[in-house]
């Protein structure tokens, strides 16, 4: 399965939620896509629709492919503590996602492609893999060459006196780099996930 390229809006709808961020557009039209709109009755979904519903919405806010999620997963079950809780702690840990929660880009899609291109940097160290895993104390930064570009300097340029904070991070906007402190608390992730019903699903 290929990663999701389609409108982002018409995603968000068939989850019920912006996952990924505000969009006017979903604002708009809170509801079901498709033809018949409002007027189509929806039959109440089995508890296997439930938590296969929740594992796709988790893999779509985090730009994750099956056998990746999966993979994710399987680490997880093999760490100390709550199973989903770890789950959702190694997803955030990912590169792609801690340049999306720094503020370097607006999107995670965003953060990927700057990742990708080689213009992040993991403890000094060029990294170009969007899904490695990142340890507490791990410093990101955005590579030297790559600090004046207008993709990177107009975003965290505009949110210089508003950058998103999360306990789990620490931004240096004057050297454009941020530590990953350590992993978050499950009431620090922000995204509205209930992870015990993807643990149900793989324990089937």
């Amino acid at each position: 399965m290929a990663r999701y390229t389609g409108p982002t809006t018409k995603k968000a709808r068939s989850f019920g939620e912006p996952i990924y961020g505000y969009d006017k557009y979903f604002e708009r039209r809170k509801y079901q896509p498709g033809q018949h709109g409002l007027s189509k009755r929806r039959k109440q979904k089995s508890d296997y629709a439930l938590q296969l519903a929740e594992k796709q919405k988790a893999k779509y806010t985090y730009g994750v492919l099956e056998r990746q999620f999966r993979r994710t997963f399987h680490n997880a079950t093999r760490r100390h503590g709550v199973t989903g809780e770890v789950l959702l702690q190694l997803l955030e840990a990912r590169l792609d996602n801690t340049v999306f929660r720094l503020g370097i880009s607006p999107t995670r899609n965003g953060a990927r492609q700057l990742v990708c291109h080689r213009h992040i940097t993991v403890n000094g160290h060029v990294v170009n893999i969007a899904s490695y895993t990142l340890k507490p104390g791990d410093i990101v930064a955005v590579r030297s060459k790559s600090k004046g570009l207008e993709v990177i300097t107009t975003h965290v340029g505009a949110k210089t006196s508003d950058v998103r904070k999360f306990g789990w991070l620490e931004w240096n906007p004057d050297k454009m780099q941020g530590t990953f402190l350590s992993y978050p608390q499950r009431d620090q992730i922000p995204e509205n996930i209930n992870e015990q019903l993807i643990v149900e699903l793989y324990s089937k």
